[in-house]
């Protein structure tokens, strides 16, 4: 060829710049036969052939490149493109005058990258409906076998020990509960993934609410030496915009949690921050603080930290799934901080109201 191609023509100049090479080289033969033969051609015919040499030529490898890169390409394409695209859009065009072949290039890697991250996301889907099976049959299999065990116990003869028998059906009572809380939970975590859940948002003070809770919390913190305290700014009122009973349900999780899992001794604040458009409530305690590798998943269904422990201090393991449920519910965010020895806060925003006249 006479003439370089530019780095990363269209194909529509490497039609023409082709086309031209090739008619360049037929004028060079013809000036050729020209200077050998002088009387066997003239100039204005030489001009002729090369200017429709050139635009037949260009017609034609243009067709010829078109149609090769068509048939090339638009299986990968297309097939790329109807997965990307909804059925009703319009059908893929070969368009010769763009660099379709760095544009399918594109779109390969794109849906390449796309498959990637969606098989990773149904793996990691899948791995979490086998852990919630797991979780699940785990929660349920231990209360059922023990009133399995006391029902056994009293028809093979304990009924007829009067202290015996209460105390086995008290206990079978107890998991019967257990089962009920467990399936309970599910059940309200099931709405919340369906939408089945309405909400009842009204204004009220965050500050009032808190204190009921504290209140309410009081015994199973001084049982275990725990002083419920609102922090030093944390005393006037803050007005928000939610469901007052879902947000005790929160506020009750959260603080039950610091008095299980705090020390002995130890302490539980709360406080409020003004965020403009929302109130902050963070929840602090002073117990043994959780592992940074923990708290991503701290949110998930019957994740526990400490199963053993977890399962002695009793609850479903649901508990922080459902706060994280109720507070999404509201648009807002839930987050942990923690450090290992020291403690640690569970943060939630709610939307800011003004204040009551």
């Amino acid at each position: 060829m006479l003439l370089i191609s530019p780095k990363n023509p269209t194909p529509q100049i490497l039609a023409f710049i082709t086309a031209l090479n090739h008619a360049l080289t037929t004028a060079l033969v013809v000036i050729i036969l020209k200077l050998i033969f002088p009387d066997i051609i003239d100039w204005w015919l030489i001009g002729l052939i090369f200017i429709l040499h050139l635009t037949f030529a260009t017609i034609a490898i243009y067709e010829a490149l078109r149609h090769f890169i068509y048939n090339k390409v638009k299986i990968i394409y297309k097939s790329i493109h109807s997965l990307k695209a909804p059925k009703s859009s319009p059908p893929i065009q070969v368009d010769m005058n763009t660099h379709i072949i760095d544009r399918v290039e594109r779109e390969v890697t794109e849906w390449a990258k796309d498959w990637t991250q969606e098989i990773k996301y149904l793996k990691k889907t899948e791995q979490f409906r086998k852990e919630f099976i797991d979780n699940v049959s785990h929660e349920l299999k231990t209360p059922i076998f023990n009133i399995q065990g006391y029902l056994y116990t009293l028809i093979e003869g304990g009924m007829d020990d009067p202290d015996i028998a209460e105390k086995y059906l008290q206990r079978a009572i107890d998991n019967v509960d257990r089962i009920a809380e467990i399936v309970q939970d599910l059940n309200q975590i099931s709405k919340f993934e369906s939408g089945g859940v309405q909400l009842d948002i009204k204004k009220f003070n965050i500050q009032d609410l808190v204190s009921d809770v504290m209140a309410e919390m009081e015994f199973s913190a001084a049982r275990k030496k725990i002083v419920l305290e609102l922090k030093d700014h944390a005393h006037k009122p803050h007005w928000v915009n939610a469901d007052r009973e879902m947000i005790r349900q929160v506020l009750i999780n959260l603080v039950s949690n610091s008095i299980k899992y705090g020390r002995e001794g130890g302490k539980t604040l709360i406080g409020f921050y003004d965020l403009d458009k929302n109130i902050l409530v963070e929840i602090s305690d002073t117990g043994k603080g959780i592992a940074q590798d923990h708290l991503p998943r701290l949110f998930e269904r019957f994740y526990r930290v400490d199963k053993g422990r977890s399962r002695g201090e009793g609850g479903t393991g649901l508990g922080l799934s459902i706060v994280k449920h109720i507070i999404e519910a509201h648009n807002q965010t839930i987050n942990v901080r923690s450090r290992l020895d020291v403690g640690s806060t569970f943060g939630f925003t709610l939307e800011k109201a003004r204040k009551q006249d």
